[in-house]
C-alpha cells in the first residue's frame, strides 16, 4: 500500500509516494496559485498515469498555505463577512485588542481591521462567573431576534465567543445550536470548542479567524477531496496543521485556523524524524522555497511548539511583530520566516542601493529564467554564478533560458560598473545574510548556541545556501536529505495525527494542585482519545504527553514544559526560563496557567530513507558521477568546478569542495573549506574544515 504526500508550495507543488518496501516516487509540478488545488491534483494523476493504481494508495496527505493566502487577500480568496456573538460588554474586546503596537514609534500606526465589523457584532445578555456560576441566564429570544438580523443582512458565517466560557460553555453551546435551526446553511462556529483557555481576547480572536476561513479552507479541501475521489482514490486524507501533526480533512475544514502554518511544518516534522534517525540532539531547521526561507530548532527529536501566534501579520527581520495580526491561540511549530526564496525580486531602491525582497515572483510569471518574467530575481543571480545548472532543472525536464536570467541581472549592473557577475553574487550575499538572521532567532535569540547544532538544509534552495548561512553563524555540520527539494512532502509520510486538548487551571505549582491537576489531565486524554478515535486511529497507536504551561507569579506570559510531576515540571522551567530570558528566581511562586494533553496518532512511515545502513570507508566520487566541469563563482571569482550527479555518488564517498552536487529536486553548492561525504542511507552531510 502506498502513502502519499503532497505539498502545495509557492512555486512548485510536491509529491512523494512510499510504498511498504521502500519504492518511491517522486514529482514537482508548477504550482497553479489562483486555483492552488489544480496543481496538487496535477500531481496526484502524474502519479497515476505512471503506472501506480489509485486502489494501491492508502493515504493522501495534504500540506497548503490555503489559510495563510486567504488572510492576506490573495485573489479569488476573498474572505466572507463574518458576524460574531458574545456577551453585552464585550462587543468591542476585537477592536481594542492588547494594545500592541507593531511600531512603537510609529504615531500613524494602524492595527488590523477586525474581520467582524462592528456593526456585525452582535450582544447577548448572559453573565458567568469565573467559576461558572450562573450570574444572568441566557434569554433565547435574543438569539432569535440575532439570527434573523443575521439571515436579512445575508451573512454565511458566524463566530460564538462568551465571557467565561472557558469555564462552562453551556450558553454557547446553546446559542449555536439555536443559530444552526434559524439558519441552516451558515457556517457556526464557537470559542470554547476551539480553545478551552481564558484571555478572552485571544480566544475571541481565534474563533472570529476560524469563521472567516470556513468557507474558503472548506470549499477548498472539498474540491480537493472530490477530485482525489473523481482519481478513483478511495483512500482517506488528511490535512497537515500548524502544530506539525495531522487531522483529517473533516476536522480540518472545522478548525481551518488551526491550518494557517500548514505548509511549512511539513519540513519541520521531516527534519525532526531525520534528527533521530541519525542520532542528532540537536538540530536546526533550514528551509528555502520558491517565496521564503523558514529555521526551526529541534531538541532531542522535538521540534519546539509555541502555542500562539498572530496569523497575517507583519515581520521584521524574521521577527513577528505583536500587534501586527490576528491572534490565534493554536499550537504551531515555532518557526522564524524571513521573505527570501529562489523567486525573491532583487531590485535598486532610490539611493541606488540593491535591495532583495520581500516581493517575490512565484510561480507566475517566476524568474526571468522561467520564460515569462523579467526581473532579476535570486534563482536567475544563481544561474549567472554557474550554481545552478544553466540549461535546466527537474533533471532536465524543466527548460531554463541562461540568457534571460543574465539580461535580467544585468539590469542591476550599474551597482557593480556592469560586472554581471558581481551584482549576481551581491544579490546573493545579500539573501545569505537575511537568512541567518533566521536562523539566530531560533538560536540564539532562545538561549541557544548555534553551534552545538546540526543543519539540516532542504527546500529547492537549502542546499544551495547552506554553507554559506552555516558559516555566518558557525554552524560547521550540515546535513542535506536524500530528497531535499521534496522534503517537506517527505514530512506529510512521517507526521503523526495529532490533537492538544487545552484547559486554563490557574493555581500554584504546588501540592495543593495535584488531586485537581490529575482530575483535569484525566478529562483532557478522554478528550484526545474520542478526537484520535473520530480519525480512525486504533487504540495501539495512541500515545499521551501531559505539558504545563508555567509562569512567575505576577508574569503575564508563560513557558510550556512536560508534566512529569509538578517539581520537575517547576525545574524544568527555571532551567527554560533562564536559558530563554538570562535569569531564574526559584525561591519566586511557580503559577500553572494551562493544563494540556497532546494525544498522538502513531502512523507508519514505511521505507523513509533515512535510516543509515552503516559508515563506508572513505573513498573518492567514481568517474561515472562527474557530470562536467564549468565555471562557478566560488566566492572570489568564477572558476572551473566539477558538477557531480547525486544519484551516482555511492556510500562513502568523499569530496572537498568547491564543487556542485546536481539531483532532480535539488542543487547542492559545496563551498571552498567544506567537505561532504555521502553516509549509508545516502544523505550528504557536509562539514567545516575547521569542525
Amino acid at each position: 500500500m502506498i502513502r502519499t504526500g503532497i505539498d502545495v508550495g509557492g512555486t512548485f507543488t510536491d509529491l512523494i509516494a512510499r510504498d511498504a518496501g521502500g519504492g518511491l516516487v517522486r514529482l514537482k509540478v508548477p504550482t497553479t496559485p489562483r486555483a492552488p488545488e489544480g496543481g496538487a491534483l496535477a500531481a496526484l494523476e502524474a502519479l497515476l498515469s505512471g503506472g501506480t493504481h489509485a486502489e494501491d494508495v492508502a493515504v493522501v496527505a495534504h500540506a497548503s498555505t490555503i489559510a495563510t493566502n486567504a488572510l492576506l487577500g490573495q485573489l479569488h480568496l476573498e474572505l466572507p463577512r463574518v458576524a460574531f456573538v458574545t456577551t453585552a460588554g464585550f462587543r468591542d474586546v476585537l477592536e481594542i485588542g492588547r494594545q500592541n503596537r507593531s511600531a512603537v514609534y510609529d504615531l500613524q500606526v494602524s492595527r488590523p481591521v477586525p474581520l467582524a465589523r462592528r456593526e456585525d457584532r452582535f450582544v447577548v445578555n448572559e453573565r458567568l462567573d469565573a467559576a461558572g456560576n450562573v450570574l444572568q441566564a441566557l434569554d433565547v429570544a435574543e438569539v432569535d431576534a440575532i439570527a434573523d438580523e443575521i439571515a436579512r443582512r445575508g451573512i454565511r458565517t458566524v463566530a460564538v465567543g462568551l465571557l467565561h466560557a472557558y469555564v462552562d460553555d453551556g450558553h454557547e453551546a446553546a446559542i449555536a445550536k439555536r443559530l444552526a435551526e434559524r439558519l441552516p446553511g451558515v457556517a457556526i462556529c464557537r470559542s470554547a470548542e476551539l480553545v478551552r483557555e481564558f484571555r478572552e481576547y485571544e480566544r475571541f480572536s481565534t474563533a472570529v479567524v476560524n469563521a472567516a476561513l470556513m468557507p474558503a479552507v472548506g470549499g477548498y479541501l472539498e474540491r480537493f477531496v472530490a477530485g482525489v475521489r473523481a482519481a478513483g482514490v478511495a483512500a482517506p486524507v488528511f490535512a497537515m496543521r500548524s502544530d506539525g501533526g495531522m487531522a483529517s480533512v473533516e476536522v480540518a475544514a472545522r478548525q481551518p485556523a488551526s491550518l494557517i502554518e500548514s505548509g511549512p511544518a511539513g519540513g519541520v516534522i521531516a527534519a525532526a524524524a531525520l534528527g533521530r534517525a541519525l542520532g542528532l540532539a540537536r538540530v536546526l531547521s533550514f528551509d528555502m522555497g520558491g517565496t521564503t526561507a523558514k529555521a526551526g530548532t529541534i531538541l532531542d527529536g522535538t521540534p519546539e511548539i509555541a502555542t500562539e501566534f498572530e496569523a497575517a501579520g507583519s515581520t521584521h527581520s524574521g521577527r513577528a511583530l505583536k500587534g501586527s495580526g490576528y491572534p490565534v491561540r493554536f499550537p504551531f511549530v515555532d518557526l522564524a520566516e524571513v521573505s527570501a526564496g529562489g523567486g525573491t525580486i532583487a531590485w535598486l531602491d532610490r539611493a541606488g542601493t540593491l535591495r532583495v525582497g520581500p516581493l517575490s515572483a512565484g510561480a507566475d510569471p517566476g524568474p526571468a529564467a522561467y520564460g515569462r518574467g523579467t526581473q532579476p530575481t535570486v534563482t536567475d543571480a544563481n544561474i549567472v554564478l554557474g550554481r545552478l545548472n544553466p540549461r535546466a532543472l527537474l533533471g532536465g525536464t524543466f527548460p531554463l533560458d541562461a540568457g534571460a536570467a543574465r539580461r535580467a541581472v544585468a539590469s542591476l549592473a550599474t551597482i557593480s560598473e556592469g560586472d554581471v557577475v558581481a551584482a549576481a553574487a551581491g544579490i546573493v550575499a545579500i539573501v545569505d545574510s537575511e537568512m541567518a538572521k533566521v536562523l539566530r532567532i531560533v538560536s540564539v535569540e532562545r538561549g541557544y548556541d548555534p553551534r552545538d547544532f546540526t543543519l539540516v538544509a532542504f527546500g529547492g534552495g537549502g542546499p544551495l545556501h547552506a554553507c554559506a548561512v552555516a558559516g555566518d553563524i558557525g554552524v560547521r555540520r550540515i546535513v542535506v536529505p536524500v530528497l531535499p527539494g521534496l522534503f517537506s512532502a517527505e514530512g506529510l509520510l512521517a507526521a503523526d495525527v495529532r490533537v492538544a486538548s487545552s484547559r486554563s487551571f490557574l493555581a500554584p505549582a504546588d501540592a495543593r494542585a495535584e488531586r485537581a491537576l490529575e482530575a483535569a489531565f484525566a478529562a483532557l486524554q478522554a478528550t484526545g482519545e474520542d478526537a484520535l478515535a473520530a480519525q480512525g486511529v486504533a487504540p495501539g497507536d495512541r500515545v499521551y504527553a501531559r505539558e504545563l504551561d508555567l509562569r512567575y507569579a505576577g508574569q503575564s506570559f508563560e513557558l510550556s514544559v512536560p508534566a512529569n510531576g509538578l517539581a520537575a515540571a517547576a525545574e524544568t522551567f527555571h532551567e527554560r526560563h533562564a536559558a530563554r530570558y538570562g535569569y531564574a528566581v526559584r525561591d519566586e511562586t511557580v503559577e500553572i496557567v494551562t493544563a494540556r494533553v497532546v494525544a498522538l496518532g502513531r502512523t507508519a512511515n514505511p521505507g523513509a530513507g533515512v535510516v543509515p545502513v552503516g559508515e563506508r570507508e572513505p573513498a573518492p566520487a567514481p568517474p561515472e558521477a562527474l557530470l562536467e566541469t564549468r565555471p562557478i563563482f566560488d566566492g572570489a571569482a568564477l572558476a572551473d568546478t566539477p558538477v557531480f550527479a547525486r544519484e551516482r555518488l555511492p556510500a562513502g564517498t568523499a569530496l572537498a569542495g568547491p564543487a556542485v552536487i546536481e539531483q532532480y529536486d535539488a542543487t547542492t553548492f559545496v563551498a571552498p573549506q567544506w567537505r561532504a561525504r555521502v553516509d549509508g542511507a545516502g544523505n550528504l552531510h557536509l562539514e567545516h574544515a575547521r569542525a
